[in-house]
């Protein structure tokens, strides 16, 4: 086994988020969560507009979620990019399956 008591230790160039700051996104996404919720008993949206605001307050939740608790704000681009790869395809079937199963008709 190796000694690793004299090992140089690795300076990070950013601040990783405080506890303070972690409650303060799940308030954020609790917020957004419960707008969702409000905007599914209002009658007088559309079901395309009703769609469209769900399918974007989805995305900016998915955005802070991996931005944040999955730490990739702080990691490599390579793998912000991979993320916004994956959003980006699985919005396409969303949208490919809704219209071909008619759900936005």
């Amino acid at each position: 086994m190796q000694n690793n008591e004299n090992a140089p230790v690795e300076q990070h160039d950013s601040d990783h988020p405080t506890p303070a700051k972690y409650i303060q996104i799940a308030v954020i996404l609790t917020l957004i969560t419960a707008f969702e919720v409000a905007i599914y008993y209002v009658d007088a949206i559309s079901k395309e507009a009703f769609i469209a605001i769900f399918i974007g307050m989805s995305v900016v939740k998915f955005i802070i979620v991996a931005m944040f608790y999955m730490h990739l704000k702080f990691d490599s681009r390579l793998f912000t990019y991979l993320f916004i790869a994956g959003l980006i395809l699985a919005t396409g079937i969303l949208l490919v399956l809704g219209t071909l199963f008619r759900i936005f008709t």
